[in-house]
């Protein structure tokens, strides 16, 4: 098939609507009688609430009502927790019941008619707190030194699992050195411009309707229903546009609840807007992981094995995680030859913010692990890192390759990609200026790093953790319509939050019908009441590429059948005979013979005495896509994803020795997602999660102290970048398409990963004369000050 936009940069049909502020979020819906609510938060990250008094904010001027955990216990039940017993025992509300367990929890909320109202009245609410003593360490629960924060589980383990391939212990017999180190993937998240909302009502013939921004609404609509002792047929979901999510706006699934509940309470649509310092305190976290790792490692530096033990720390409830615990078996050995890997995994309650999907998933964390570790193999043997990786990374050559857990990666060249970002770095001339400039009092040090970044996800992983979950492999719909003027209609399963959708769907259609980019529309947003879903319906995980691309694709190439179908019957050809192109179909051979589309649309939809025999009226088209997964055998083995994109990151960065300042001095990008639909698009992907890169490692990071208060809840303390901040990105585009998709198309959404581990690696390098190593994935510069003086002085 040949293509005239799949491939071009063409403009991106929702931009024209965001810069002319005609875009339509949460925020802009308008329901007649429409109240507004404000949550009362624990100030308290672990306490028993002994009363709450409302009696001042019931009577305050414009307030609805005021609402209580036990006011939301009697109309709504508790959350599935996602997890294994004995921690699925735990009894989660969507509102704190006696007893609050992280700081931001709901404890009260007030529905009043303005929501300045409705925060006045909240100043009223008088709670009597009984504080307990908080967890905040993850290692503690592990001692068995941390109290236990719900009692009906009576355990703060949240879960636990081994994974053991291949043969480590050979390994170690085999190794010329064991390498060994302890890491930490820090807590961070997502800032997205708009943040959390919701918008609920409640009808007693119809059900609830919930407009939100959450990414996968359909996905968690179990959930959902489950809460509000509801059936499918009662509640409708509506996404409009969507302001970034990032993973983050996966599990405000508590909050579409919530205001839901309050809704019915109130007899009104109750709309909930998130402030920016309610996201930082209780949305969603990205949990930190805690490694302890040891290598088996061959003089020459070849990686032979890896045995580690690693703590997630999840929060106060299980509302997505413990699934980190199996999704990083996407990507188990990296982009490396590794055979033999021994994993024991933990994922422990704390009181802090529930965690949940952030950028690079799971994965992030682990492939950070790997690349540090391969780095600090390069530097005990005194070699060049990238050589290490010459020597470790699985080769063009080798691909599609079987890695040791039976996933299968479809294609890259992960060496040649770093070869290239380091040459545009001029990595070599760096090296040899490094000595020169320490000399002048310059610290100047240079990283790089590959990461996957898997798409499309067999949610058969889950079996890895808990064997009687149903759920195995996934898919999406689309809907692909000739309307009765001849137009043609799309209508997406997925929820995009920025990643144009609507402009992919509309380069794809109009290439398989042959027609103009312009003809096609998209429907904006989500309905369930009036777009194709299925369970799995919703944009996370890189999967738009693997599984909604297929099913647009799909569905336009059925519906360009029902047009050749229809119009061979009235040019009395054959369908086969029949081209489409151009708004309107004709006799391959007779292209005098032709009909519009407008003519083919009105017989379609209005006279059926014109359609071919047993043919249906109407022109509706409807794909879902499910690539052919099954799950894990009982070691754990099997194909988790279906396809690999992947980038390379070199960067160049300066330290000051005055204050320990990291500065960005070049910094190259090289990426492959295959067959690339529009390059636009994809160039503000990379760029966006370098960026997201970037903000983690230098600025961005959720801190507690030792009393459960965190310290960084607005944009004054968790630092993220701005343009200001931000480098330029030389940037480079390889494509290997992806042999198991149509169109050769992978997952580009989560490259954040490889800016982590490359970034650390430079600032370690412009340091080493002092002897210093960097253990965590965020980077301050106190500490690098700290580092530089305490090593410098025992110089």
């Amino acid at each position: 098939m040949s293509f005239n936009y799949v491939g071009a940069p063409v403009k991106m049909k929702e931009a024209v609507r965001h810069v002319k502020g005609r875009g339509m979020f949460v925020d802009d819906i308008k329901l007649p009688g429409m109240s507004y609510v404000v949550f009362l938060r624990s100030p308290y990250p672990h306490a028993v609430i002994r009363s709450i008094d409302v009696s001042r904010a019931s009577s305050a001027e414009g307030v609805y009502g005021v609402f209580t955990g036990a006011d939301i216990k009697a109309v709504t039940k508790p959350f599935p927790q996602l997890t294994v017993p004995p921690a699925s025992k735990v009894i989660d509300y969507s509102m704190a019941v006696k007893k609050a367990r992280f700081v931001g929890e709901p404890v009260a909320a007030v529905v009043a008619d303005t929501p300045y109202h409705a925060r006045d009245a909240v100043d009223l609410i008088e709670v009597d707190y009984q504080p307990l003593t908080p967890v905040t360490n993850p290692l503690d629960v592990l001692n068995g030194e941390a109290p236990i924060i719900h009692e009906e589980a009576g355990t703060n383990i949240a879960a636990s699992i081994e994974y053991d391939y291949g043969d480590y212990d050979e390994a170690v017999k085999n190794a010329d050195r064991i390498v060994t180190s302890k890491l930490v993937f820090h807590r961070f998240s997502s800032t997205p411009l708009e943040p959390n909302a919701v918008l609920a009502t409640y009808d007693e013939r119809s059900g609830y309707t919930i407009y939100c921004n959450n990414q996968m609404p359909m996905f968690l609509s179990p959930s959902i229903l489950r809460a509000l002792d509801t059936d499918m047929t009662r509640v409708r979901i509506v996404t409009p546009d969507i302001g970034g999510g990032f993973g983050v706006k996966i599990i405000n699934y508590t909050y579409m609840v919530l205001v839901a509940a309050l809704s019915k309470l109130v007899g009104r649509p109750v709309k909930w807007i998130e402030t920016r310092t309610e996201h930082m305190m209780a949305s969603s976290h990205g949990a930190d992981r805690h490694f302890e790792v040891e290598a088996a490692v061959k003089n020459d530096g070849t990686l032979l094995g890896l045995k580690t033990t690693t703590v997630d720390d999840i929060g106060a409830y299980a509302r997505h995680e413990p699934a980190g615990l199996t999704v990083w078996a996407q990507v188990a050995p990296g982009c490396c030859k590794l055979k033999h890997l021994r994993q024991r995994m933990y994922a422990v309650f704390t009181n802090k913010c529930p965690a949940g999907p952030n950028r690079g998933f799971s994965r992030a964390p682990h492939q950070f692990m790997i690349e540090r570790m391969l780095d600090k193999i390069a530097r005990e043997l005194g070699k060049d890192p990238l050589e290490i990786r010459r020597l470790n990374y699985i080769s063009r050559d080798e691909q599609p390759y079987t890695t040791l857990n039976g996933c299968v990666y479809d294609g890259g060249d992960y060496f040649g990609a770093l070869q290239k970002a380091a040459s545009m770095i001029n990595i070599v001339e760096w090296r040899r200026k490094q000595a020169e400039l320490r000399s002048q009092g310059r610290f100047i040090g240079v990283g790089v790093g590959v990461t996957l970044d898997s798409g499309t996800a067999n949610f058969g992983q889950v079996r890895m953790l808990n064997p009687q979950l149903p759920n195995v492999g996934t898919s999406e719909a689309a809907t692909v319509q000739m309307t009765p003027d001849g137009k043609i209609l799309v209508k997406l399963g997925t929820v995009p939050q920025g990643q144009a959708h609507e402009t992919i769907a509309s380069q794809i259609v109009a290439d398989v019908l042959k027609t103009d980019y312009e003809d096609v529309t998209v429907a904006p947003g989500f309905d369930s009441e009036s777009h194709p879903y299925t369970l799995h319906s919703g944009t996370y995980a890189s999967r738009f590429a693997g599984t909604g691309v297929i099913a647009v694709y799909n569905a336009a190439q059925r519906l360009k059948d029902m047009i050749a179908n229809v119009a061979a019957n009235i040019l009395e050809a054959r369908k086969e005979d029949i081209v489409v192109e151009g708004g309107a179909a004709y006799v391959k051979d007779s292209p005098e013979k032709k009909v519009s589309f407008k003519r083919i649309a009105r017989t379609a939809y209005a006279n059926p005495f014109e359609l071919p025999k047993d043919m249906e009226p109407g022109l509706t088209a409807t794909a879902v896509f499910s690539p052919d997964f099954k799950p894990p055998n009982e070691k754990k083995v099997g194909n988790l994803t279906l396809t690999y994109s992947y980038q390379a990151h070199a960067v160049v960065v300066e330290v000051d020795p005055e204050n320990g300042a990291v500065k960005i001095l070049d910094y190259a990008i090289v990426d492959d997602c295959g067959t690339v639909i529009n390059p636009a698009v994809v160039d503000g992907q990379v760029h966006g999660a370098a960026c997201h890169g970037l903000g983690a490692v230098l600025y961005e990071k959720f801190e507690y102290d030792e009393d459960g208060r965190l310290l960084t809840s607005s944009f004054m303390d968790y630092l993220a970048p701005t343009a200001v901040e931000t480098p330029f990105f030389k940037t480079y585009r390889m494509s290997i398409p992806s042999p198991f998709t149509p169109l050769g198309a992978k997952g580009v959404g989560e490259g954040c990963g490889a800016p982590i581990p490359a970034i650390v690696a430079a600032v370690e390098d412009a340091v080493k004369h002092l002897g210093g190593e960097i253990l965590s994935s965020h980077v301050k510069p106190e500490d690098v000050y700290r580092l530089i003086h305490r090593h410098g002085r025992n110089q």
